[in-house]
């Protein structure tokens, strides 16, 4: 199994991550913000990630540093849970529609993190999640997990489909990308590391 395990506890937050990448899906989210722990939920299950997330943040000042810090903690463990790479696959991308919505997500588990973001949101809002988070949210997950991550709306208008389309697309991404073939001895490079 391939997995990772972080505790990160500072003065605004104390998180608890366990990402095993060769899981069904199944996910407990307890972040105390409820649209958040649905969209970790909707990643875990499209990319068949077993994951456990239980999250204390300040809520009192914002959502800002509880979904950031998350979004760090889930990077080291899926940096961790890839170990040296070996036979994975590498890239992934994925299409996902929501109703009128349509995203793609592109990514590389290259070791170069880096965030394209093309995304606009009409509401500052959904629940109790700031729709600015959603940004934040990937870029410290593909900082901490060395993820160069490209996610762009290309159709839609309400916020909830739009989310949710780009959470779904990053699990089923990750899922392509971290796939073993056997074909592939060592890793995916020319210069054989990553």
């Amino acid at each position: 199994m391939r997995e990772g395990l972080v505790t990160r506890n500072t003065k605004e937050t104390q998180i608890n991550v366990k990402i095993n990448l060769d899981g069904k899906g199944d996910c407990q989210a307890d972040t105390g913000i409820g649209f958040f722990d649905h969209m970790l939920v909707l990643f875990t299950k499209h990319g068949l990630i077993d994951a456990c997330f239980d999250v204390k943040g300040d809520l009192h000042v914002d959502s800002h540093h509880t979904i950031e810090d998350t979004g760090i903690a889930m990077g080291l463990a899926i940096r961790q849970a890839l170990g040296d790479k070996k036979s994975i696959r590498r890239y992934g991308t994925a299409y996902v529609p929501m109703d009128e919505a349509l995203v793609l997500v592109s990514l590389d588990l290259s070791d170069r993190p880096y965030l394209v973001f093309d995304a606009n949101f009409s509401q500052p809002m959904v629940g109790q999640m700031d729709t600015q988070m959603v940004e934040e949210f990937f870029r410290a997950v593909a900082f901490n997990a060395g993820i160069t991550l490209h996610i762009k709306v290309l159709h839609g208008s309400n916020c909830h489909h739009i989310i949710e389309a780009m959470f779904k697309a990053f699990g089923r991404a990750i899922d392509d990308a971290t796939r073993l073939d056997t074909r592939i001895e060592g890793v995916m490079s020319t210069k054989g590391t990553l």
